[in-house]
This record gives structure tokens, C-alpha cells and sequence, in this order.
């Protein structure tokens, strides 16, 4: 069992839902966050003073899956959430123990 875990941008949310569900992903969890990776923020203009923004709003999005729908969670995130433009965001792969479903009590791949 793995951990994929996706920073992406909050207007590619949609896309990436849809095309984990086309591979197979059933439960996902999504958060809103700020962070910042090279783009380093940007600068904006509010009523004639300029500022900076460090901190951009993402979307990180977590799901847990079996080892064979690793790749292809992956590749979907990837395939929906590219623009091709500096900020996209990261995936990450982390290898799961253990999950246990709290209200049945089931544990490993049954608890996903």
C-alpha cells in the first residue's frame, strides 16, 4: 500500500478527482494550503500599493491506494494537473505500514 500525496493548483482540483476516479481511486482527501516552492510568490497591486505574496494558495490532495494503482494515480494526477507552467505542484509516493478502517476494524488492503 502507498501514499500518494499531490500539491496542485486549486483550479485543477476537478480534473484531477475525475481522472483518479477513471483509474480505479476511490477515496481521496483534500486540503487547502499555502506554500511555496521556485516561484517564490508573486507581487500584486491593491489600491496603488504594491505587495508581496509569499504564501500561494494549493491544494494538497492525499490518497491511499494498493501497490497496483500507484502508477497510474500517479499518471493521472500528472496528466490533469499539468499546465505546463512554473507552480504546477509535486506528487509524492510514501509507503504505508499499516490502515485500519476505524468503524469495521478491517486492516491492509481491505481498510482502502
Amino acid at each position: 500500500m502507498q501514499l500518494v500525496t499531490a500539491i496542485i493548483k486549486p483550479f485543477k482540483l476537478d480534473e484531477v478527482r475525475e481522472a483518479l476516479a477513471e483509474v480505479g481511486v476511490t477515496g481521496v482527501t483534500v486540503t487547502e494550503v499555502k506554500g511555496f516552492g521556485r516561484q517564490k510568490g508573486h507581487t500584486e497591486l491593491y489600491r496603488g500599493a504594491e505587495y508581496v505574496v509569499d504564501l500561494l494558495p494549493k491544494i494538497k490532495l492525499e490518497t491511499a491506494v494498493t501497490d497496483d494503482l500507484v502508477e497510474g494515480a500517479v499518471e493521472a494526477i500528472v496528466g490533469s494537473a499539468a499546465t505546463g507552467k512554473i507552480g504546477d505542484g509535486k506528487v509524492f509516493v510514501t509507503r504505508l505500514e499499516e490502515v485500519v478502517r476505524i468503524r469495521t476494524g478491517e486492516t491492509g488492503e481491505k481498510a482502502i
